[in-house]
């Protein structure tokens, strides 16, 4: 049996801007620039480190927040993530 489609990943749109374009609001904030990758918040723009970085800040944020789904902020990648349904779109 499969499990039903994540409705988060289906509704998330990428019509959204960052906040910070220039890297992790937290990380700039701190004067720290040494994350891994970055990550973008499809409800409100916020720009994230991720877990593979000292602070995970995209992951704090969801915690804070509760929005659902980021998706990478690289160059040349375009996958998003569900943080409540732990999937991959």
């Amino acid at each position: 049996m499969t499990s039903p489609a994540c409705t988060h990943l289906a509704q998330a749109t990428d019509d959204v801007t960052p906040k910070t374009p220039q890297g992790c609001e937290e990380c700039l904030a701190q004067g720290t620039d040494d994350w891994v990758h970055l990550r973008l918040c499809l409800t409100c723009g916020h720009v994230g480190c991720c877990d593979s970085s000292q602070w995970k800040h995209a992951t704090a944020h969801h915690r804070e927040t509760g929005h659902p789904v980021i998706r990478s902020f690289e160059r040349g990648e375009g996958w998003r993530w569900c943080y409540v349904d732990q999937r991959i779109g």
